[in-house]
C-alpha cells in the first residue's frame, strides 16, 4: 500500500481504483490475507477502496547439473533430464506492484 500510495502522490492523483501485484507460488504470501490488511490498512488513505488484482507466477527452477529449465510436478522437485533434485529457482518467488490505476 505504501509503494502505491507513495507513487499516486507523487502523481499527483485523487484517488488509486486498482492495483496489480504479482505474487510467485514459492512466496508463502496468501492473497486472501493481503486483501484483508490492505483493506485495515487503505483505510483514510488515497488507496481506500481500491480493487487489488493478484497474478500468480508459478515455480520455475534451473538443473544446477545439466542446466535445464522446469517447472515442479507437485512435491517432485527432481529435474526431468538428470533426475537431479531441486536446482536455482528461476521464477516463483516474486512479491511485487506491478502496476496502480489512478483518478
Amino acid at each position: 500500500m505504501r509503494i502505491a500510495v507513495e507513487h499516486a502522490t507523487r502523481a499527483g492523483a485523487q484517488r488509486i481504483t486498482d492495483i496489480s501485484i504479482v505474487i510467485g507460488d514459492l512466496s508463502s504470501v496468501v492473497d486472501d490475507s493481503v486483501q484483508f490488511y490492505f483493506d485495515f490498512l487503505s483505510a483514510g488513505t488515497l488507496a481506500e477502496g481500491a480493487e487489488l488484482h493478484f497474478h500468480r507466477v508459478a515455480a520455475r527452477f534451473r538443473c544446477r547439473q545439466c542446466g535445464q529449465e522446469f517447472a515442479p510436478h507437485g512435491m517432485d522437485w527432481r529435474c526431468p533430464g538428470c533426475q537431479t533434485l531441486g536446482g536455482e529457482i528461476i521464477a516463483g518467488k516474486e512479491f511485487y506492484v506491478e502496476s496502480i490505476e489512478v483518478e
